[in-house]
């Protein structure tokens, strides 16, 4: 069961720290004095959109901070990265969750609804992207493909279109694949997790994949859908169906196992963690606070899952708003805390953030204004 799974990711990643901070943004913030949100400190309507991959574990999080803020009503759109950003920018809501990072039109954009700071990004959710598939007789069976990163871009991209492809059949010598076409379901929609999946392709199959990155589908190979939950449901209604979507929301689908150096590896929380632990921050973005990371999709390290999302959550470091600014804080410090990382693991099997990225996502925290 996923919390097992969570209560295993914990014990085995115990070195790990984790940022247990609560208030809001808007003046300033000593580090030493960060203001700590109790039932009656934040109140009022707070809106959020954006990612429908953070969905579950943003209705873990608003279940875990209403118990110690009652009266803060919190709303969330799973509109998608790219809608939810949108809509951020206008001043429509306090915060926008994204599976891709803020580009710098959009950073300079931001200082218009963030009393003339810029925004920043965080992030507060690391899962593996699972390749999920429905093929009776091995899917319903509880197994798993093997793919390697060429072959999983051959399949997306078309040229691979049966499931007993001698490609498939090579690395799947256990497995009686049934001569049935493949189809390709993915996002309709403009998405971080497709973003987040094709960063893997072009980084591991660089020669099998000629498109340029994109948080749009960029080809026409099989059909879309709509939000995560649209390809779900996509891919649970025909066999021989292929697609991605967050781990979270995999269910009892078959997943594929990817290649990683020798040995395929079969998706999990723990074997994502050992793939972030393998990357580094890309400090080239423009803009103050902003934690952003640079996942190393074709580690090599042994038991690595290397298809990972990292989900930010994206706010001002200033607010017009003071209510506004002390529910932003709060809520940023909450959902990165050892509470609130807890509370998504135990929801979506996520990883909980690794004490180095903790450390930058408190920093930023700490800087945003309260007044």
């Amino acid at each position: 069961m996923r919390s097992n799974l969570a209560r295993r990711v914990l014990a085995a990643l115990c070195g790990m720290a984790f940022i247990a901070t609560t208030t809001a943004c808007g003046d300033n913030t000593d580090p030493a004095n960060r203001p700590v949100a109790n039932a009656s400190s934040i109140s009022g309507s707070f809106a959020g959109a954006g990612a429908s991959s953070q969905q579950t574990a943003v209705e873990a999080w608003v279940a875990g901070y209403q118990k110690t803020n009652p009266d803060a009503r919190i709303s969330y759109n799973p509109s998608g990265s790219g809608a939810g950003v949108a809509t951020f920018l206008t001043g429509a809501t306090v915060w926008a969750a994204s599976d891709k990072p803020l580009d710098a039109k959009q950073v300079e954009e931001s200082t218009s609804v963030c009393a003339g700071a810029s925004a920043f990004d965080v992030p507060v959710y690391i899962s593996p992207l699972a390749i999920v598939f429905n093929l009776q007789g091995v899917s319903d069976a509880g197994k798993h493909i093997n793919m390697d990163a060429a072959t999983i871009a051959k399949v997306f991209d078309g040229r691979i279109t049966r499931w007993n492809d001698a490609e498939l059949t090579a690395q799947n010598p256990g497995l009686s694949l049934p001569d049935l076409p493949i189809t390709v379901v993915h996002r309709s929609d403009k998405s971080g997790t497709t973003l987040n999946f094709l960063e893997y392709i072009k980084a591991a199959a660089p020669a099998d994949w000629p498109y340029e990155l994109s948080e749009n589908w960029p080809n026409d190979v099989g059909q879309g859908a709509k939000g995560t939950s649209g390809v779900i449901s996509t891919i649970d209604q025909a066999n021989g169906t292929i697609g991605y979507a967050d781990f979270s929301q995999a269910g009892g689908m078959g997943t594929v196992a990817v290649q990683v150096g020798d040995t395929p590896t079969v998706i999990s929380a723990e074997a994502a963690s050992k793939a972030v632990a393998d990357s580094t921050l890309d400090k080239s973005v423009p803009g103050k606070h902003r934690v952003v990371l640079d996942i190393n999709h074709t580690t090599r390290v042994t038991g690595a899952y290397p298809i990972v999302l990292v989900s930010y959550d994206i706010a001002c470091p200033a607010y017009t708003d003071a209510n506004t600014a002390r529910f932003a804080k709060s809520w940023l410090s909450y959902v990165t805390s050892e509470e609130g990382q807890a509370q998504a693991m135990n929801a979506t099997g996520s990883a909980p953030l690794p004490a180095n990225i903790a450390k930058y996502v408190r920093e930023s925290i700490d800087a945003m204004e309260v007044k």
